[in-house]
C-alpha cells in the first residue's frame, strides 16, 4: 500500500476505533480512496444541526438498505438527543406517528428517503415546503449528506463489507 494511504488508512482506523475495511479496499485504487478522503473530510457536521444530520444519515442509511452505512451512522445516536422510538420510526416510514419529530425533522426525513430511493421524485408540493422550512444553504447541505450517504452505501455494497460493530445494541431497523 502506497505510505500516504498507508497513513491515512491508520488515522481513519484510529478516529473510529475500528478496522476501516473501506479504507483499505479503495487503497487499492488511489484516485478512488483520494476522493473519498476529499468527500469525507468535508462532511457537513453541525449545520443545520447535528440531530438533523444525524436523522438524514440514518434515513439514507436505511433507505439505501446499507447495514454497513446504518451501524456506521447510527453510532451514538443519543448524543444528539435521538431516542430508540425517533430510530425505530426512521425504517417504516412511520415518523408521523412520533410526536417529538419537529415539521422540519418530518420534511428532512422524507427528503433523504427520496434522495436515497428509486426513482427519483420530488413533487412540487414538497420542493415548496423544503424551501420554505429550510434556506437555500441548508437544503444543499441536506441533499450533498444524503448522497454522500448514498455514494459510501452504493461503493460498500458493492464491495460485499459487513458492518464494523459501532452500534451492536442499537435498536436501528435493517431489512
Amino acid at each position: 500500500m502506497n505510505p500516504v494511504l498507508r497513513l491515512a488508512v491508520a488515522v481513519s482506523d484510529r478516529i473510529t476505533g475500528r478496522r476501516m475495511l473501506p479504507a483499505r479496499l479503495l487503497a487499492w485504487y488511489p484516485k478512488a480512496a483520494i476522493g473519498a478522503g476529499v468527500l469525507e473530510s468535508l462532511v457537513a457536521h453541525h449545520e443545520p444541526s447535528e440531530r438533523l444530520l444525524k436523522l438524514v444519515r440514518i434515513t439514507a442509511s436505511i433507505t439505501a438498505n446499507c447495514a454497513f452505512c446504518v451501524d456506521m451512522n447510527g453510532f451514538e445516536y443519543d448524543r444528539v438527543g435521538l431516542t430508540d422510538e425517533e430510530l425505530q420510526a426512521l425504517g417504516p416510514a412511520r415518523e408521523a406517528e412520533v410526536a417529538s419529530f419537529s415539521d422540519r425533522d418530518r420534511l428532512a426525513i422524507d427528503y433523504a428517503r427520496r434522495i436515497s430511493a428509486s426513482p427519483l421524485v420530488f413533487p412540487a408540493e414538497l420542493m415548496i415546503r423544503l424551501q420554505a422550512a429550510f434556506t437555500e444553504r441548508e437544503l444543499v447541505i441536506l441533499a450533498t449528506t444524503a448522497a454522500q450517504v448514498n455514494y459510501w452505501a452504493r461503493v460498500i455494497q458493492a464491495l460485499g463489507i459487513p458492518p464494523a460493530g459501532f452500534t451492536d445494541a442499537c435498536p436501528l431497523p435493517l431489512d
